[in-house]
């Protein structure tokens, strides 16, 4: 005759000894058993742990940790001055607001306003020369080595640093400007050949510019590891004398405003 079954091996509950309530042999049956599909399953919920730690721990390392104390101070006071800078902005826009909604004094505040913006429409389009504080950037490159993107990276560098006004030579930098690698080993801006030494005049906040860039792994030093040298200078009143040449669009053309209904 076949040996009696173990109730625990085929899963049922064993028999409750004497006495026992109802609510001890339901806790008894609940009870987590040493299977092999557990221990895997704790083994795969200890892995998953161990990498979303690792992930999170990962994510929330920045690349500032690896930079130096005067880079992070240099950053710092990038970053102040930014705030600072878009403060003074916020009261300018909430001044002008007020003097438009005063009444009296409307139209003549109107008028002021309209002429800040054009003259700062003027800036940005590069059809006004213009002044103020800022770094002249000299490139010597006797070996060929800088390249076009090289240059548009320094243009990125000096945006990101906030500066207003940009000229390769006496090329006007504005939103269209492009660069190109000439078939003979120069480099052109706008469709105009830039002659060598490569001059770059930027306005702005002239020490966080030249800040801007000395940035360790930045413009300086990816010229310096093509055998280029580069020369920053500041001035507290630089002049940018080129200008943009407007051309009329061939494609972009503005959408017409809708006339509004009879009533």
């Amino acid at each position: 005759m076949p040996e009696p079954t173990d109730p625990e091996d085929l899963g049922a509950a064993p028999p409750a000894p004497d006495g026992e309530s109802g609510w001890h042999r339901l806790a008894r049956m609940a009870r987590p058993r040493a299977t092999k599909a557990n221990f895997f399953a704790a083994v795969l919920a200890l892995s998953l742990g161990f990498a979303i730690a690792t992930q999170v721990h990962q994510t929330g390392s920045s690349n500032l940790d690896t930079l130096r104390e005067d880079d992070l101070v240099r950053l710092l006071d990038q970053v102040q001055q930014d705030n600072s800078r878009l403060g003074d902005e916020i009261q300018t826009l909430q001044a002008q607001r007020g003097q438009l909604e005063s009444g009296v004094a409307g139209s003549a505040a109107a008028r002021a306003a309209a002429a800040q913006r054009l003259d700062s429409l003027g800036i940005l389009a590069g059809t006004v020369k213009v002044h103020g504080p800022g770094i002249t950037i000299t490139i010597r490159d006797p070996k060929a080595g800088v390249t076009a993107p090289l240059l548009l990276d320094a243009l990125e560098e000096l945006r990101d640093a906030g500066a207003e006004a940009v000229a390769y030579d006496d090329v006007r930098v504005v939103a269209s400007t492009y660069f190109t690698d000439d078939d003979n080993g120069g480099i052109s801006v706008d469709g105009t050949l830039l002659s060598l030494p490569y001059t770059i005049a930027a306005i702005g906040d002239a020490a966080t510019l030249a800040s801007a860039m000395d940035i360790p792994g930045g413009v300086s030093d990816s010229v310096r590891r093509v055998g280029a040298t580069i020369d920053v200078t500041s001035s507290p009143n630089l002049t940018i004398n080129a200008l943009h040449s407007i051309r009329v669009p061939r494609y972009a053309h503005p959408v017409p405003q809708p006339t509004p209904s009879a009533s």
